[in-house]
């Protein structure tokens, strides 16, 4: 079996320079930001969309929807492809393909058109936000692989937050409501044209298995034996079905710290956009803003965010120390003190936004204030629960993130079109206690994993467990004269 040409083979992509590892990063953040952007740019567009194409508001209210639908089948597709053919090829076929489906919708001349667009623009879009955990643990070790991930995490905020901002101002100007699209158009074309010629191949296998083809081709006859591991993975139609449809969901019924996570997020996820619904009802409504003005509330969510990412970065300071000590292997539930922190911070925010955006006699900074809450909260819950899986899961973490795309997905597609509805038939104060009360019901799920986690996993089929493992080899030398861990 062809493997590496040592420890520091240079075809390693973890032997890369960090200037190089920093630019894949980057370009692949700016990617997530692109299509995250995308989900929710067009929301401040619907009423004008809805009036010009004569359809009712609910309707308008689809192009947030349809996008999102997107996101819950292309996991099952554009994940397993990249283990297939390599993260390269997928990232360069659904970017291109991403874009020429926004122009599409820069051209529609009916909703029918621009509904469909945006659902098939959405499903190629998942792509960079599907893939690029695995693209930075690809080049990243785990010791070293913090900051990237944190950055990773907040682009995923960033770009649904900034959307409505830019768009706002756009539709409030004399131009066109489909500059939104065009804006968007350029800026998807743009990081397809900087990704297409700079991106390299970084999935290890893939590039194994190139390595063996080239081998083959220089000396058929001395190589003819040796093989790459990737190439003796079952990939046949049902091999690969099992993997991409089935394991996720066979995963989400046996594994309970998954479906219970994978519930947390997807209410978080829909609550982020319901926010684009019940801004307007709240500052529109209640406080006469404009829609440039409504858009510019996210950047409290923005600022909250990024908050959330820089308590995650320091929260896992130490991360470094706990791996070596546990050789590689800490127990995952050293991940959960973020989603410790942020889910009362997020139940704080969403009744603090209620009971004060309900009254016309609170200023709007009040309740505008507690958007920093809310985004604070809902970083730190999706940066601690998501690092949580990739440890428990290991071998197993894409098809727990497939199940966990595919559920948040379904529940963001669905928040946006009763927000409006709920925030107006129950008022904005009793909404907003309805939704803070389902997130109070899941505010112990971090520290239960934290007490009961190692025993769910002892019990797991899919989660390996090596930190159990370790741990009992960590006693045994504590017994022998050695040390045990902290």
């Amino acid at each position: 079996m062809v493997t590496w040409d040592g420890p520091d083979d240079p075809e390693n992509p973890q032997n890369w320079s960090i200037r190089r590892k920093w630019f894949i990063t980057i370009l692949t953040i700016v990617m997530t930001v692109n299509v995250t952007f995308a989900s929710s740019a067009p929301s401040s567009a619907s009423e004008k969309l809805a009036v010009e194409f004569n359809v009712p508001a609910e309707v308008g209210y689809l192009i947030t929807t349809t996008f999102l639908l997107g996101y819950v089948f292309g996991p099952l597709f554009w994940g397993p492809g990249s283990e297939l053919v390599g993260r390269r090829p997928i990232l360069a076929v659904t970017m291109i393909v991403y874009t020429l489906f926004i122009l599409g919708q820069a051209l529609a001349q009916n909703m029918q058109t621009l509904l469909v667009t945006r659902f098939l623009s959405g499903f190629f879009a998942v792509a960079p936000v599907n893939n690029a955990g695995g693209l930075i643990a690809d080049i990243w070790p785990a010791i070293g692989r913090g900051p990237a991930t944190s950055l990773f995490t907040a682009a995923v905020f960033i770009g649904p937050v900034t959307g409505p901002i830019i768009a706002g101002y756009i539709v409030d100007s004399s131009v066109s409501w489909r500059w939104v699209f065009w804006v968007m158009f350029i800026f998807a074309g743009a990081c397809t044209l900087i990704m297409l010629p700079t991106l390299p191949e970084t999935y290890a296998p893939v590039i194994l298995a190139k390595k063996v083809k080239r081998l083959r081709k220089e000396d058929p006859i001395g190589s003819k034996n040796l093989y790459a591991e990737h190439e003796k993975q079952d990939w046949s139609f049902w091999g690969v079905l099992n993997r991409t449809l089935f394991r996720p969901f066979k995963m989400l019924a046996q594994e309970p710290i998954l479906l219970l996570i994978t519930i947390y997020m997807s209410v978080v996820y829909g609550l982020l956009y319901g926010l684009f619904e019940a801004f307007p009802v709240i500052f529109m409504g209640r406080h006469g803003f404009s829609i440039a003005q409504t858009g510019l509330i996210f950047i409290g969510v923005g600022i909250g965010t990024s908050l959330g990412s820089l308590i995650n970065y320091f929260a896992s300071a130490h991360y470094p120390q706990l791996i070596q000590k546990w050789k590689g292997f800490p127990p995952p539930e050293d991940r959960l003190y973020g989603a410790m922190l942020g889910s009362p911070v997020l139940v704080i925010g969403i009744f603090w936004l209620g009971w004060t955006g309900e009254y016309t006699s609170v200023p709007w900074y009040v309740p505008a204030l507690s958007t920093i809450f809310i985004g604070a909260g809902i970083s730190l819950i999706f940066m601690s629960f998501l690092s949580y899986l990739v440890d428990t899961y290991l071998m197993y973490s894409a098809s727990a993130f497939a199940a966990n795309t595919i559920c948040r997905s379904a529940l963001g597609a669905s928040f946006p079109l009763f927000t409006v509805q709920m925030f107006t038939n129950l008022k904005i104060n009793w909404a907003s206690t309805l939704i803070g009360l389902v997130a109070l019901l899941f505010v112990p799920c971090p520290f239960l994993f934290y007490k009961y986690g190692p025993r769910i996993r002892s019990k797991s089929k899919f989660a390996p467990c090596i930190d159990l493992k370790i741990a009992e080899e960590l006693k045994r030398e504590a017994e022998n004269g050695g040390s045990s861990p902290a």
